[in-house]
């Protein structure tokens, strides 16, 4: 871990709000990037990347899904989803198939080896919770607060109306 640089004398006052220290967005991202090392270190022992990890459990929690339903569950498009299902089917984790129906459709699925993994997955959320260091109730909390965040700005954002002004909330 990088120790915390001290500010320097020239440092605006705390009541800035452009201080890096200030920012939601950069405390979000340092603990993205902290989950997304202690992730590493265990979706390895499944041969699973993090977004791989991602598919596999929408695909757990729902079965067989169309891609873009698949998608839709990761806020993910089809660019970036493509190559992730790829290397699943290659890994022998998933199936695709297009839809008889419909050619433009492709459904993806488990195979029994994808199926078979999720035993071997169940470890990784109580290992997360576990680094955390936070109890089940405030990772529930965290989790609520984080889902009404994502839905704030999601609002924010397809609404393209100037946001308010808020002091120190940034």
């Amino acid at each position: 871990m990088t120790a915390k640089p001290a500010p320097s004398p020239e440092a605006p006052p705390d009541g800035d709000y452009l201080r890096l220290e200030q920012q939601i967005c950069f405390s979000l991202n340092a603990a993205s990037r902290a989950f997304g090392g202690v992730y590493r270190v265990l979706l390895k022992e499944l041969g699973l990347t993090y977004p791989q990890y991602l598919v596999m459990l929408v695909l757990w929690e729902h079965g067989e899904l169309p891609v873009k339903k698949v998608g839709e569950h990761l806020r993910l498009d089809s660019g970036t989803l493509s190559p992730l299902l790829k290397r699943l089917e290659a890994a022998g984790l998933v199936r695709r198939e297009r839809n008889a129906r419909d050619e433009r459709s492709v459904h993806v699925g488990l195979t029994a080896e994808g199926t078979a993994l999720r035993e071997r997955a169940l470890l990784v959320p109580r290992r997360i919770a576990a680094a955390t260091g936070f109890q089940l109730d405030e990772i529930n909390e965290l989790r609520s607060r984080l889902d009404r965040l994502t839905s704030a700005l999601d609002e924010a954002a397809l609404d393209g109306t100037p946001l308010g002004e808020t002091p120190g909330c940034v």
